[in-house]
């Protein structure tokens, strides 16, 4: 058996005017994050988690920012494209590990449907996707509630 383990990391300031999408699900708040996607900081830290485990290079690298065919996309095509590249290259995800940094809003409420949209996104058991989520103690631009950071850790295994 072959594993492989991926870290990912992105982050995203956050504006008026826009809707916050983490997980793939829409949580209500005052502000939401900018991006050239629907900027799903979590999404985002989970595809380069599981594309670094299989070598495959960042998000960044797939999905360019600058491609206009990428505009206000919903981040879960991302991720499904992300998944059938690493299965494409000999690999199935064992599990996540993913933690939402932000001052607001709470999280936890909203967990168990992130899990849910991300298990069907990704085709995995929602055993396999922890999600946490934490504050940043009011310090630095997370603190001052002007963005928010996910990290993510993967484990990929060749079939």
């Amino acid at each position: 058996m072959k594993i492989r383990v991926g870290f990912g990391f992105d982050t995203h300031q956050l504006v008026v005017g826009r809707e916050l999408w983490l997980g793939g699900v829409l949580i209500p708040n005052s502000v939401g994050a900018l991006g050239h996607s629907d900027a799903d900081v979590l999404i985002h830290a989970i595809c380069d988690a599981i594309l670094g485990a299989a070598n495959l290079r960042d998000i960044g690298f797939h999905f360019k920012n600058t491609d206009p065919q990428w505009k206000n996309i919903d981040s879960k095509i991302l991720l499904k494209e992300s998944c059938r590249l690493v299965r494409e290259k000999g690999f199935e995800i064992g599990n996540i590990d993913a933690t939402l940094c932000l001052e607001e809003p709470k999280i936890n409420p909203h967990i168990t449907k992130m899990q849910t949209a991300l298990s069907e996104c990704m085709q995995i058991e929602l055993d396999c996707i922890s999600i946490k989520a934490t504050t940043n103690e009011t310090m630095g631009y997370v603190g001052r509630k002007e963005g928010v950071n996910a990290y993510a850790v993967a484990l990929i295994e060749k079939i």
